[in-house]
């Protein structure tokens, strides 16, 4: 593979992780202090269409480029995927001061952490992507992996204790609702890191 210094796709594909990595952030930031939830939720209502700018970017991009440094379906694929775990992170942020959420459990407060995680992963491999660091890669893609097996089995967890410790029904909706959207950010994660996985076996 050949790739330029600077490159509209992967200099999009930076930024678009360096603002994934924001919301999350933000979104830890967040939880730690709800009485501000609404400002919050809009802080990353802004980091998400700044998102779905960089993915429209790419998207032009290629439709105006014959000859692209990664096959046409990767760099799509990628920049789609990233848009979706922001997506995510917004509706997960969107729900809470929808459910007016007071105080943030323990459960949430570790799932968060794994985003955030999973978030530092994705810079790292996108940079590895640009600087043709494709084995050293595997390493995030792995990890990305473990920390998506970690949120399931605490999904598993939560779910458990939250039928077995409370009693009103309209919380364990909202909360059991909560756990499943912040467990299905760390599923879109895994999915970005099965691209780069994919596109480090072809191109290895």
């Amino acid at each position: 593979m050949f790739f330029k210094k600077k490159d509209i796709f992967f200099e999009t594909l930076i930024l678009s992780a360096n603002n994934l990595k924001e919301a999350g952030k933000l979104f830890q930031e967040e939880i730690y202090n709800l009485q501000d939830v609404e400002q919050y939720a809009e802080r990353i209502k802004i980091l998400e269409d700044k998102g779905d700018e960089h993915t429209h970017t790419i998207i032009h991009a290629l439709n105006k480029t014959f000859i692209t440094p990664l096959e046409r379906e990767d760099i799509l694929g990628l920049a789609l995927k990233l848009d979706d775990v922001l997506d995510g992170i917004e509706a997960c942020a969107d729900r809470m001061y929808l459910y007016k959420v007071i105080e943030a459990d323990d459960y949430i407060k570790l799932f968060v952490k794994m985003i955030v995680n999973c978030t530092e992963e994705i810079v790292a491999a996108i940079n590895l992507l640009t600087e043709k660091k494709l084995k050293e890669m595997l390493r995030n893609v792995y990890r990305i992996n473990e920390l998506e097996n970690e949120a399931d089995q605490l999904l598993r967890e939560c779910i458990k204790t939250l039928f077995e410790e409370y009693n009103d029904p309209i919380l364990i909706i909202k909360k059991k609702e909560l756990y499943e959207m912040l467990e299905s950010v760390t599923d879109a994660f895994e999915d970005v890191a099965d691209i780069l996985e994919a596109l480090l076996m072809r191109n290895s």
